[in-house]
């Protein structure tokens, strides 16, 4: 199970060397997720209307190991978008990955960009 988690790593805005084309706006629910595959990583896309912002993180869910995330509701923590999990609620940081609830490890997180009505989401290679 450890080798499914080390093939997903966070990728800063800085570090982006390849926008991969995700899908059309209009493939996303508003304020709401959608999973994409890059390679072989299943990617949770988030289309957080109410903030107007996009977020991009793992699929996997590290407490069961199940690729769920992007089917997790969507919300705030102090103002600091979230996702929980729809299997056992463990939330997420939706900007850095954070475990909220302090007992997991973090996610990967994945810069967005939404250009001529399409969604790009950054990685490392």
């Amino acid at each position: 199970m450890v080798e499914i988690l080390e093939k997903y790593s966070a990728t800063k805005l800085e570090d982006v060397k390849v926008w991969f084309k995700a899908a059309s706006v209009a493939d996303f629910p508003t304020d709401g997720g959608a999973c994409v595959k890059y390679k072989d990583k299943q990617i949770a896309v988030f289309n957080f209307a109410r903030l107007d912002k996009w977020y991009a993180c793992q699929n996997l869910c590290p407490h069961k190991m199940e690729m769920v995330l992007s089917r997790g509701m969507i919300g705030d923590d102090k103002g600091a978008p979230k996702v929980a999990c729809p299997l056992h609620k463990k939330t997420f940081s939706l900007e850095n990955g954070e475990n909220l609830n302090g007992d997991l490890d973090a996610i990967a997180t994945y810069p967005v960009k939404v250009e001529d009505g399409l969604v790009y989401i950054g990685f490392k290679e």
